[in-house]
């Protein structure tokens, strides 16, 4: 019997650095493991720009990573700035011609804002079905833009199925657009197990003292880190701290973030890694007294699950999965987000007893192993997949159950 065909659409993928293109990696593995044939196509419309007067024609080039096709297509670069407009039709082009070669059962985008418009007016002309994946920002933030309102609802509307990553995330959709409920579920991503003895323990630069309090990840908007600042700055007075920051700032919003780092107070007290791989982002960890993920919006971000692998006392916001998956006091700590106050006494209080950070971090690695492991994400996976294709072998799993 052929193998069924899916074409997954991405905006990143390996070797690419990001939580996004992780995820359809281990998505694209499950995938194999279950008898599917995998191709990925990656397109970013930030490629289209460039500041060299270089120029080229449109083109996609395929490549064979793990069993998985992968199609890496490049708008034509024919002026300095490329319309928006010409980006799409270009990648609508590329896209087509590989359907027509390999004629796909499936399109799954991931991120609604981007790759979700070109993929589903595809599908929907070809008659395929079509899932898209709201990740995060695509909902919490792009939305907010009057041009993206049209082309977000529309995608969600003429979704065969769409996921997400959290329930706020669902929610919302539903309030734009109803239909989504009858033909959506929610569940958390999930993380490979990480063997943290074999990894060697990251040294900073410079000594740190007193309880060592951290943050990792790519520094950005949503990510609240200046909330962070603020509660440390509060603290330094009163305790003796150091906040460890794993990661550095976008670099588009970097001009904001050294202003903040300048005004904040903490001196020596603060270190910045700077940009690092994931083994050596992960080689950090164990250096943390406690982990804070103080984010305003996030989806589920692989820092938190990372975080909680290595068995540290969390803290957390209570936004997206953030909130779903930490319970206050049990594997975790939970603050209301853009609170530097709340952030402030509960790095405090957790400084204060050493034992609740022990038993927080272990129950927070012991919920990340059974809850959050990869055999639930993919039993997951396939109920979508096989709801879609209308050759459903199990029930609809309940939202975050167990396999």
């Amino acid at each position: 019997m052929e193998k069924q065909k899916v074409c997954l659409t991405t905006l990143e993928y390996p070797p690419d650095i990001g939580g996004v293109g992780e995820s359809v990696q281990r998505i694209s593995q499950m995938l194999i493991q279950s008898g599917y044939e995998v191709h990925v196509v990656v397109f970013r419309s930030k490629q289209r720009l460039v500041s060299d007067n270089s120029r080229r024609r449109a083109s996609c080039k395929t490549t064979l990573q793990e069993g998985v096709f992968v199609h890496r297509i490049k708008s034509a670069i024919r002026l300095d700035n490329t319309e928006i407009q010409d980006f799409y039709s270009d990648v609508y082009f590329h896209l087509k011609l590989l359907h027509q070669q390999y004629h796909f059962d499936l399109f799954h985008a991931f991120f609604i804002n981007e790759t979700g418009y070109v993929t589903t007016l595809l599908a929907k002309e070809e008659n395929v079905p079509v899932v898209n994946s709201v990740r995060g920002s695509d909902l919490h933030k792009h939305i907010f833009n009057p041009k993206n309102h049209a082309p977000l609802t529309w995608v969600l509307d003429n979704s065969d199925w769409v996921t997400f990553v959290s329930r706020d995330l669902k929610h919302r959709a539903e309030v734009l657009v109803p239909s989504v409920a009858a033909k959506s579920s929610a569940f958390w991503n999930s993380i490979v197990p990480i063997d943290f003895s074999q990894i060697t323990v990251g040294l900073p630069g410079r000594p740190m003292s007193g309880i060592v309090v951290g943050a990792s990840g790519r520094l950005r908007d949503k990510k609240g880190i200046e909330f962070l600042l603020d509660a440390c700055a509060q603290l330094q007075a009163e305790m003796d701290l150091t906040l460890l920051l794993i990661g550095d700032f976008v670099e588009k919003e970097r001009a904001y973030w050294e202003q903040e780092v300048a005004t904040c107070g903490l001196g020596d007290r603060l270190h910045i890694t700077g940009i690092l791989s994931r083994q050596q982002a992960l080689s950090y960890l164990p250096v943390l007294d406690i982990f804070v993920i103080p984010s305003i919006n996030d989806g589920c971000p692989n820092a938190l699950l990372e975080a909680m692998m290595a068995e540290r006392a969390i803290i957390g916001s209570r936004v997206d999965a953030i909130g779903e998956i930490l319970e206050h006091g049990i594997d975790g700590w939970l603050v209301n987000p853009g609170r530097p106050d709340e952030l402030a006494t509960a790095i405090h209080h957790l400084a204060l007893y050493p034992d609740l950070r022990r038993s927080l971090g272990v129950a927070a690695r012991q919920k990340v192993q059974t809850q959050l492991a990869p055999t639930v994400e993919f039993q997951n996976w396939l109920t979508v997949y096989q709801t879609v294709l209308g050759t459903p072998t199990t029930e609809l799993l309940p939202e975050f159950s167990l396999a």
